[in-house]
């Protein structure tokens, strides 16, 4: 039996606010993908470090994957550059559905605004395959800040400006974007730290080496 001709294409698992992706070549029936494929492991490939939303969405499709495909689904986390890293990795796959990516509203649409050169492009790369999640972002602060609501941020950021730190899973992700709106919209000036995914950034949150996160909500 031969594969649909999208099936060899590489296929992208939207994730946390992503426009809705879809492979043809995977809506063929179960018994007829069963006989063809797959006949090896899959690898999702996460463009943020594990622990994350993005990593823990990856996991639970994966566990889900396994069991419906019958073959071990893999996480692989290649962190950096916004997910431009695990983006170019992908990207450079075989097109053959063994390898999925598991993007975000910025590996898909936020970075080719930021970066002047992407390693991919976002939409002639990848095949669609699934929105995932839609995952709000969620405002948070270590409590051994000197204040417990909004409107005393936004005073305490107004009388120390560029003192308070906010951090992120990366640069040009919704959690980077949303600090930036926010220092917009309340007209304060916020250091930006960026890391290679939000679970180390929460790590130093809770040791209060940043102030706060816009972090997704899970």
């Amino acid at each position: 039996m031969q594969h649909s001709p999208s099936i060899r294409r590489r296929f992208a698992l939207g994730a946390i606010a992503s426009a809705a992706v879809l492979g043809t070549g995977l809506l063929a029936s179960t018994a007829a993908l069963a006989q063809a494929f797959p006949t090896k492991p899959v690898t999702i490939i996460v463009p943020f470090a594990a622990g994350g939303t993005t990593d823990i969405l990856a996991r639970i499709i994966g566990q889900a994957l396994t069991t419906e495909l019958g073959q071990s689904v893999i996480v692989d986390n290649r962190a950096g550059a916004g997910g431009n890293i695990g983006g170019s990795l992908a990207a450079k796959a075989p097109a053959d559905g063994y390898t999925l990516f598991m993007g975000t509203v910025g590996t898909h649409a936020i970075n080719a605004s930021l970066y002047k050169k992407m390693p991919f492009d976002p939409v002639k790369d990848f095949a669609p395959l699934s929105r995932v999640a839609n995952v709000p972002n969620l405002l948070v602060a270590n409590p051994a800040q000197p204040f417990k609501n909004v409107p005393e941020l936004i005073a305490y950021a107004k009388a120390n400006p560029g003192k308070l730190n906010f951090g992120s899973s990366g640069s040009g992700s919704s959690i980077h974007l949303s600090g930036e709106l926010f220092k917009s919209l309340a007209k304060v000036d916020m250091v930006h730290v960026p890391y290679k995914g939000s679970a180390p950034a929460v790590t130093d949150l809770l040791g209060n080496q940043i102030g706060i996160m816009f972090d997704n909500m899970p």
